[in-house]
């Protein structure tokens, strides 16, 4: 039952502090004990600054079905943030629903644990003091001292923003999630988001790589700007509870790029049902499962206002827009992501989602090609698929022959396109070619 509320309510309050782009990071902790002290700390004095929206669980919530009660709590929520505003003439910083959890709510992760930092601090004092509250001023000197840190913070990052393109903005303080995101294209789209200051998910079933990835950028950039996530797209469960965990750790997606993808070249004639299954089953069933999930956590977001646009991204293929010889595995599983997009597309715009699909050509610098052990141009020099080659290089520069621009595809190439796609309030259900050429528009 706790779940349901979680899971409706941090999304909810992303939508409530919408700004016209985006909303406020939320982090919920649902300690039980730290849930019920804080809301024993409304008997004390709190200045304005810190004093939480303080919400109840749904009467007779037991008489309900899922479905009636997300909506009950869906228009108690909103009713009660909205009263909270006329109010105190502010958005409230933390909100404690009763039996469930706190949500403490920022602009970027990092000033949400500020929040949940200063928080604590105060009914840490309340505890050890056993007194209604520290003098008013007290406290209030306090919160001076703390957003006074955050303007200093908030203002340091402005200073590092200069000189930066506008199209970082598009991006900047949004949460995105990419799945397939510790190798490959992947982390090239994960490397120029954190760049823009976009809270990144790194998700990924080799949750060593998106760790060792997150903590790279965390140190970089000295703050928290990518997080590690473990996910099979193939499991609907464990997609589910990915999920879960990014609402609960951050408050909702605006950006999920469906990036987890594989590719086992073989003749039709010989290649395994197995096989062929296993490709579909990472790159047209897990996409499915993604969109499912994670649209049901955008629609909340646009409840409040709507007018919260967010994006649901598949990095297709040029395999997608043309066949591909002794491929048929991976162009068809291309081909039905097409199909998904399109069809999700018209779908979800009722809920401000958009639905497009980037089609790249070949990422040569990316393991699939790569990796030299089991990379597509060692299989191809040993198969002797490249008539003449004799070396890896033979092999490389027989392919990037093929490409008017004479090179493969970069993950730069492509983030420009997610850019694009991210910016627009115009486009949806459409599948854009980043292939210098090779596949071509008809």
């Amino acid at each position: 039952m706790k779940n349901i509320y979680i899971e409706t309510i941090a999304p909810l309050l992303r939508g409530l502090t919408f700004d016209g782009e985006k909303g406020n990071i939320s982090i919920c902790e649902d300690d039980p004990k730290k849930v019920v002290f804080a809301i024993d700390s409304r008997n004390h004095t709190l200045s304005e600054e810190t004093l939480p929206l303080y919400l109840k669980g749904i009467k007779n919530q037991n008489l309900l079905n899922k479905e009636q009660l997300v909506e009950k709590i869906i228009s108690y929520t909103i009713d009660k943030f909205k009263y909270y505003i006329k109010k105190y003439k502010q958005k409230p910083k933390i909100v404690i629903f009763e039996n469930v959890g706190i949500f403490y709510l920022g602009k970027s992760y990092d000033d949400s644990i500020n929040v949940k930092n200063n928080f604590k601090d105060i009914l840490k004092n309340i505890k050890i003091n056993s007194k209604p509250s520290e003098p008013q001023d007290c406290i209030e000197k306090k919160n001076s001292k703390i957003i006074a840190n955050n303007y200093c913070n908030r203002s340091s990052e402005e200073c590092r923003n200069d000189g930066r393109s506008d199209r970082n903005n598009i991006v900047k303080n949004k949460i995105a999630v990419v799945t397939g995101g510790a190798q490959g294209f992947g982390e090239s789209i994960v490397r120029e988001l954190t760049k823009s200051e976009c809270l990144v998910f790194i998700a990924d079933i080799n949750i060593k790589g998106a760790r060792k990835l997150a903590e790279e950028f965390n140190i970089k950039y000295k703050k928290t700007i990518a997080l590690p996530i473990k996910v099979d797209v193939t499991n609907e469960d464990s997609v589910r509870k990915m999920i879960y965990k990014i609402v609960k750790k951050a408050g909702g997606i605006d950006i999920f790029i469906s990036n987890a993808g594989v590719l086992k070249a073989s003749s039709v004639k010989e290649m395994e049902f197995s096989e062929f299954a296993f490709v579909n089953k990472v790159n047209y069933f897990g996409y499915f499962l993604c969109v499912k999930h994670a649209s049901k956590v955008m629609a909340l977001q646009n409840i409040p206002s709507g007018k919260y646009f967010t994006d649901i991204i598949q990095i297709n293929s040029k395999s997608g827009l043309k066949g591909s010889d002794k491929n048929s595995a991976y162009a068809g599983s291309k081909f039905g992501g097409l199909g998904l997009t399109q069809s999700f597309a018209l779908e979800l715009i009722d809920d401000n989602i958009k639905v497009n699909s980037i089609c790249p050509g070949n990422f040569f610098e990316g393991p699939l090609w790569s990796d030299p052990g089991k990379g597509l141009f060692v299989q191809y020099l040993r198969t002797g698929k490249v008539p003449g080659a004799k070396t890896i290089e033979n092999v490389k520069r027989f392919y990037e022959s093929k490409v008017p621009m004479k090179r493969g595809c970069t993950g730069e190439d492509v983030i420009k396109a997610i850019y694009y796609l991210i910016d627009q309030k115009y486009e949806t259900g459409q599948a854009i070619p980043v292939t210098g050429g090779q596949v071509m528009l008809k």
